[in-house]
């Protein structure tokens, strides 16, 4: 008997393999069509089919079995194929020379954007030490994230890490989705609040 995607991704959830592959084969093709369709480039779309199920591996437990798998695994896929197309609108080229200043407050995301510093976009072309002190930076933010109380830790993991819109992540909650602005503005606020600290 074919087991269904619930039971597939709860098995998944465990880290079994066999599971996964099922699952991979399942959805593969259909989702390698629908990335080529938004980002027009067979190769980009291979990356992000790959990308697309290496979350579903690591983060299986974020479908808690509220709503349909596939609408959970498009969601994803989605996401990351929107945040690709931003990527291309806003750095059309590699650039010649790495940034030589730290995260500034302009860096930050409005709600509805990706959070993406102006320190974190195009790590592999920086020169050496840069790339050190961003790797750095990198890793100060993630400790300040985990800083946070877990309610509002939560959403903004979901929103940045996850890469789902506010409306998802309210639906995945069960909150408001004005509750999930209001975490994730508070989220910002104190991380930007830190950041300064520690700078200073």
């Amino acid at each position: 008997m074919q087991l269904s995607d619930p039971e597939l991704i709860q098995l998944i959830q465990r880290h079994d393999g066999d599971a996964f592959a099922h699952f991979f084969a399942r959805h593969q093709p259909a989702l390698q069509r629908h990335l080529e369709q938004m980002v027009r480039d067979a190769v980009i779309a291979e990356d992000l089919v790959q990308e697309v199920f290496l979350r579903v591996w690591m983060r299986a437990e974020q479908w808690d079995g509220r709503g349909q798998v596939k609408a959970w695994l498009y969601r994803i896929a989605t996401n990351l194929a929107l945040n690709h197309l931003r990527g291309v609108r806003r750095r059309p080229q590699q650039p010649l020379e790495a940034p030589s200043r730290s995260v500034q407050k302009d860096d930050w995301p409005s709600d509805d954007e990706g959070f993406a510093p102006a320190w974190m976009i195009d790590a592999a072309a920086l020169e050496p030490p840069t790339r050190l002190e961003a790797s750095e930076q990198r890793h100060l933010m993630q400790r300040l994230v985990a800083e946070l109380p877990g309610d509002k830790q939560e959403v903004f993991r979901l929103v940045y890490e996850g890469e789902m819109d506010l409306r998802s992540v309210a639906e995945q909650l069960s909150i408001p989705a004005g509750t999930v602005k209001s975490r994730l503005h508070y989220s910002k606020k104190q991380l930007a609040r830190r950041w300064k600290e520690l700078e200073e």
